[in-house]
Order: structure tokens, then sequence, then C-alpha cells
């Protein structure tokens, strides 16, 4: 059963005149094609959750944004918008957003991958460079030396 929660109504109202209609829309489209989504915030921004996190929606000062979780295998074209957040580039009107049929169409797919328990793999952090690990030593090393460097390390 669908659970739309009413941060969303207020993520919506506070969001820019412009941006309004976009997010009412990606809203109803998202419930159009799955039934059974469930509305969440995370990190700020609405969130769709179906067994897992499904897709999100974010409204900034000029555009709109729209994206999916497992992106990479959904889309094949929009792996990610070099332009804006999500996949789907800098979204000013509704006219922006996808065809309806081609947008129901990526929600069924990012359903069946939650479905399935399909994962990503993310690519994995990259390792601390020396001159940023080497900081706190030379930091530490001067609270050894006395009461006049540990101010120092202080700032």
């Amino acid at each position: 059963m669908a659970r739309k929660d009413p941060r969303l109504d207020q993520y919506i109202e506070k969001s820019a005149g412009f941006a309004r209609p976009i997010l009412a829309e990606i809203r109803e489209r998202v419930h159009e094609a799955c039934p059974d989504v469930e509305e969440t915030m995370k990190w700020g921004v609405p969130y769709f959750d179906y067994k897992g996190t499904l897709c999100s929606m974010a409204s900034f000062k000029g555009h709109c944004a729209f994206g999916f979780w497992k992106a990479s295998l959904i889309l094949e074209t929009h792996a990610q918008s070099a332009e804006a957040a999500g996949q789907f580039g800098r979204i000013t009107s509704v006219d922006d957003l996808p065809p309806k049929p081609a947008m129901h169409g990526y929600i069924r797919k990012a359903m069946a991958l939650n479905d399935n328990g399909t994962t990503v793999t993310r690519a994995p952090k990259a390792a601390k460079s020396a001159a940023a690990t080497a900081e706190p030593r030379i930091r530490a090393r001067r609270v050894r030396r006395g009461p006049h460097a540990r101010r120092r390390a202080r700032g």
C-alpha cells in the first residue's frame, strides 16, 4: 500500500514557484507506476522507497532534479548528468521530464531490480594521500614539544 509522507507536501510547498508543478508531477508519476511506493525524506530531499531505495527528486534555486538509485542498471544513456544532480539534467519545467510511458518504464525496471535484490557495486573509495595523513602527525609532534608548540598546534 502506498504511503505518503506529509514532509514531502511541506518540501513541495517550500520550493520555488516553478518547481512545485514539476515535483508534484514526478510524485504523481512515481505513484502511478508503483502503487506500493513509500515516501520518505533522506538527506533533506524526497526519496521513494519500494523494497529499498527506488528514486529521488530535489528542488534547487533554478532547477529540479530526478534520479534513480540504481541508474547505471536502469538507464543506458543517462548514466549521470554533468549539469545537474540526477540523470535527467536540469529540469526547469514539466516538459523537461521524460515522456510518461518512458518514465513509468524506468520506474518499473527499478522496481524489478529491487524485487530481485539486485545491488549496484560502487567504486571503492580512494586511499588518502600521504600529504593528507602527514598533517595530524606533524601536529602531534608539535604538541609533544612543549606548551608554546601546543598553542600553535591548536591554531
